[in-house]
């Protein structure tokens, strides 16, 4: 393989994992503008995403294991909602980050009793993993087209939904000035709630586009959070679709970084981009400083 062909591998291989981070940033953004609050517990709607498909797809055909997993996650997430965080609306935004944490703890834990600590996956949705393409002398497995084609749906569902839909600019009003969405009668609460219901569905449906690849494991939802979050920061915290520039960002600098670093160190990549965006732009490359006018979505 030439020079040529390796930077064109990293790049792919980057898009592809940095599609997934720009998922988990895509949550965490979602909840945190309808909610002021950042879910660390975003990367286990992923990790549950690809295990129950797995589960249900002993006994159900993929598509509907896929759909009924995504559903699951995303009725979960709601109650999540329900159950802790519409009660503690009063709690300090630590409080609420530390439940988040202890959230993801206890999900983890479930999910270690529930499957174990075998590593688990969904087969390929199309082709197998010896039916890989070729792209300019880089070699494209089928399941890398199904995760970039599900972020792309994701991405235009999101922006169609957030823009031109009754509940979308709902859920943009209580970003935006929750006070003077309550005067017009939006019933933030339900805003609230649906904003994790999104997010868990959306965070589940990439655990599966990813599982025949990634594989599925109990802790894989930790790291994606940590990543997800660097992504969210650097694209810039509260706008959903600056996300999708971060996580793509994180991914391909995360994948060069194999070229420089040893293979152990590929993650300090993301924390290094974290600190480094914290330093030198903390609200982020799309966003905008505190105070200044709320983005637009």
């Amino acid at each position: 393989m030439g020079q040529s062909d390796l930077i064109l591998q990293y790049f792919l291989s980057g898009i592809t994992k940095g599609s997934i981070y720009a998922v988990v940033a895509i949550g965490f953004n979602l909840i945190y503008s309808a909610t002021g609050i950042l879910n660390f517990a975003q990367g286990e709607f992923v990790m549950l995403g690809g295990m129950v498909a797995v589960s249900l797809a002993f006994f159900l055909p993929l598509p509907v294991a896929v759909a009924a997993a995504v559903v699951f996650v995303a009725l979960l997430g709601g109650l999540l909602e329900l159950v802790f965080f519409r009660r503690l609306r009063r709690h300090s935004i630590l409080h609420l980050v530390i439940i988040t944490i202890g959230l993801s703890i206890i999900i983890q834990e479930a999910a270690l009793h529930v499957w174990d600590e075998k590593v688990r996956s969904l087969p390929y949705f199309t082709g197998n993993e010896i039916s890989s393409m070729h792209l300019f002398g880089a070699a494209v497995s089928p399941q890398v087209l199904w995760v970039l084609g599900t972020v792309a749906v994701i991405v235009v569902f999101l922006h169609v939904f957030l823009k031109y839909t009754m509940r979308g600019r709902a859920m943009r009003a209580c970003s935006s000035n929750p006070d003077a969405a309550l005067l017009a009668g939006i019933n933030i609460a339900n805003m609230r709630t649906l904003s994790f219901v999104l997010s868990a569905g959306l965070g589940a449906m990439a655990g599966c586009v990813i599982s025949p690849i990634t594989l599925t494991h109990y802790e894989m939802g930790s790291g994606l959070a940590i990543k997800g979050f660097s992504a969210a920061i650097l694209g810039g915290l509260g706008n959903p679709m600056a996300a999708v520039l971060g996580g793509l960002l994180v991914g391909v600098l995360e994948a060069f970084s194999v070229s420089v670093l040893p293979a152990a160190y590929t993650d300090v990549t993301a924390f290094a981009i974290l600190l480094l965006v914290l330093f030198v732009r903390p609200h982020g490359l799309l966003g905008t400083p505190a105070g200044e006018s709320v983005r637009e979505f």
